[in-house]
C-alpha cells in the first residue's frame, strides 16, 4: 500500500527544502505542487511564469487527483509538496486517503518575502486560512493533526524529522538531513522565480530573518494572519531525542 503524504504549506516557507529532504530517501518519490496550474486557471492570479505553469501541468483538479495524487508509483512513499491556497474549487475527498502535514511559518516573514512577487497580497495568498480549515477538518475526524513549524525544523532538524517519521510510521533516514545544492529534476517550471535560496542550500540551517520595519500597507494582513498562525502553532511538533 502506498503512503501518500501531502505537505500543505504557505508560500515562502521551507516546503521546497522539506521536499528535497524526502527526495533523499530511496523509498520516496516527490511531486512538486501538482495543483499549481489548476489554481492559476480558476483563480486568475497572475504569478511570475503564469503561462509557463499553465502549459507545464494538467489544469483540471479531477485529473490531477486521479492521475497524480492517486496514481501508481514505483516507491512505497510519495511526498506531494502542496500550497494551501491552491485548494480552490477542488473536491477534498482525496485528503482522506492521504497523510496531511501542515507546514507553518511566522506570517510576518512570509508576508515580507511573498509581497515582492505578489504586491496585492491578502491572507488567502499565504494559506493560513486554508491551513486552519484543514486543521479543523482533521480535528473533526478525530485524528491528531501533524503540524511542523519551520522555525523549529530549522533549529533542530534531526529531532523534528525523527518525530515526523514516527508519526508517519516510517523509519527515519539520516539522508534526509542534507542534499546536493542546485536544481532538481522534480522542480516545477516555476523554480527559477521562487527557488534561488533553496538551490543554494545543502540542508536545513537557521536563517537570519528580515527584521526591517514591516510595510505599513500589510499590517491588517499581518494582524489577521497572526491569529491564524498562533492557533496552528499550538499543535506544532516539538521534536524527539
Amino acid at each position: 500500500m502506498t503512503l501518500r503524504i501531502n505537505c500543505w504549506s504557505g508560500p515562502r516557507n521551507i516546503s521546497t527544502a522539506l521536499m528535497y529532504s524526502f527526495r533523499e530517501r530511496s523509498d520516496t518519490t516527490v511531486v512538486d505542487e501538482p495543483f499549481y496550474a489548476h489554481y492559476l486557471r480558476v483563480s486568475g492570479r497572475k504569478h511570475p511564469g503564469y503561462e509557463e505553469v499553465l502549459c507545464s501541468q494538467e489544469q483540471h483538479s479531477e485529473k490531477v487527483v486521479h492521475d497524480v495524487i492517486k496514481g501508481n508509483y514505483q516507491t512505497p512513499i510519495v511526498f506531494f509538496k502542496q500550497m494551501c491556497h491552491h485548494l480552490v474549487e477542488i473536491d477534498l475527498s482525496f485528503l482522506d486517503d492521504c497523510c496531511n502535514i501542515l507546514l507553518i511559518r511566522e506570517p510576518g516573514l512570509v508576508i515580507r518575502s511573498h509581497a515582492k512577487n505578489v504586491p496585492d497580497l491578502q491572507v488567502s495568498d499565504i494559506g493560513l486560512d486554508v491551513q486552519n480549515f484543514l486543521l479543523n477538518r482533521i480535528l473533526d475526524s478525530g485524528e491528531t493533526p501533524v503540524v511542523i513549524d519551520s522555525a523549529l525544523l530549522l533549529e533542530r532538524p534531526e529531532s523534528i524529522l525523527k518525530e515526523l517519521c514516527q508519526i508517519l510510521e516510517i523509519a527515519f533516514d539520516e539522508s534526509m538531513l542534507s542534499w546536493e545544492p542546485g536544481a532538481k529534476p522534480e522542480d516545477g517550471v516555476w523554480a527559477e522565480h521562487w527557488y534561488k535560496n533553496t538551490h543554494e542550500s545543502s540542508g536545513f540551517s537557521k536563517q537570519d530573518p528580515n527584521r526591517d520595519p514591516f510595510p505599513e500597507k500589510f499590517l491588517p494582513v499581518l494582524e489577521e494572519a497572526t491569529v491564524l498562525y498562533d492557533n496552528l502553532k499550538n499543535y506544532a511538533c516539538r521534536g524527539v531525542d
